[in-house]
């Protein structure tokens, strides 16, 4: 993998707060965003932190993908947010 697109994708979450394969896909041009991820873990040491989320394709039907963070205070924000939702 390209040095680049590890650098892509941390600058996009510093910029954004998090990504999406699709906001990889759509605004960066990397079409394996979870490989990305895990060389930046393991190649860079870096932590990056994902949750879950569930939504509705183009056709209507249930789909999950996951969302990535750099940012621990980020992620906990973002679940708690979640979790709230739930209730």
């Amino acid at each position: 993998m390209r040095t680049s697109q590890m650098s892509k994708v941390v600058n996009y979450i510093y910029e954004f707060g998090s990504i999406t394969p699709y906001d990889a896909f759509r605004d960066l041009g990397i079409t394996k965003l979870a490989t990305v991820c895990s060389d930046l873990r393991l190649k860079c040491g870096i932590n990056v932190f994902s949750a879950i989320e569930k939504s509705k394709n183009r056709f209507g039907e249930p789909c999950h993908y996951k969302r990535y963070f750099l940012d621990e205070k980020e992620y906990r924000n973002y679940m708690k947010e979640v979790y709230d939702e739930l209730r």
